[in-house]
């Protein structure tokens, strides 16, 4: 066991709370086990692992991130997660298979979202030529989640947003019958607006056709809340 997964093992160990490790797992639907440790107790946990195990070589990045992202419990993938996010230096196109393997075998909101803003948009954002195909082939992919983080990937991107990539890639998959992507979608949609609503706005009606209601409502949030839409046309 790598120094840092033993590390981290340790920590969780001392403030497991069996009594909340259930309620945890109930509600994402998982019977992957918890420690039962919150997020606010895990913080202190994080901050010891930045103190010691911080790095900018990234074949020892990959290799800690993925002896945190082997341990058993749920909280021991988070704790892999945010050490990928911690090591900035490393978040580079050359990871990008690292986080599409986390991807597919995290398979679950709770992993894929904060990977696909978080490690995948900040790869995006820092070398759009060289990302922007790879999304693309992304959102063509048989894997419901790799699809879905393709969508998501600009979530943080605010005024940088590539607008013509994200309704490029919302309009192709509004054929979707999956919950999590129409989710998605209309998040993606709702993020953007609240830098661009006249084009959300427009995205929006003219393929409203085309998309499901769950979706036309979550892109049309923020603008009902501006005055751009009202109560009936959502």
């Amino acid at each position: 066991m790598r120094p840092i997964a033993a590390f981290v093992t340790e920590q969780f160990a001392s403030l497991a709370n069996p009594v909340d490790a259930a309620p945890m797992a109930a509600y994402l639907k998982t019977d992957m086990p918890f420690w039962g440790i919150k997020k606010p107790a895990r913080v202190s946990v994080y901050r010891a692992v930045r103190d010691r195990f911080r790095t900018d070589d990234r074949d020892e990045y990959e290799a800690n991130v993925l002896a945190l992202w082997a341990l058993p419990h749920r909280e021991d993938k988070y704790a892999a997660i945010d050490y990928a996010k911690l090591c900035r230096r490393c978040v580079v196109p050359e990871s990008l298979g690292l986080y599409e393997r986390m991807i597919r075998e995290g398979a679950w909101w709770d992993f894929v979202d904060d990977i696909a803003a978080n490690l995948v948009g900040r790869v995006l954002m820092e070398s759009r030529p060289e990302i922007t195909p790879i999304l693309r082939r992304w959102a063509q992919d048989e894997d419901l989640w790799i699809r879905r983080s393709a969508i998501l990937a600009q979530l943080k991107h605010k005024e940088r947003t590539d607008e013509a990539l994200l309704f490029e890639l919302c309009a192709e998959r509004l054929h979707e019958r999956e919950f999590f992507m129409r989710k998605a979608i209309g998040w993606a949609l709702r993020q953007h607006s609240y830098t661009a609503p006249a084009a959300v706005g427009a995205f929006l009606l003219e393929h409203r056709g085309q998309m499901s209601g769950l979706t036309f409502r979550e892109g049309a949030k923020a603008l009902r809340r501006q005055g751009l839409f009202d109560a009936q046309s959502t």
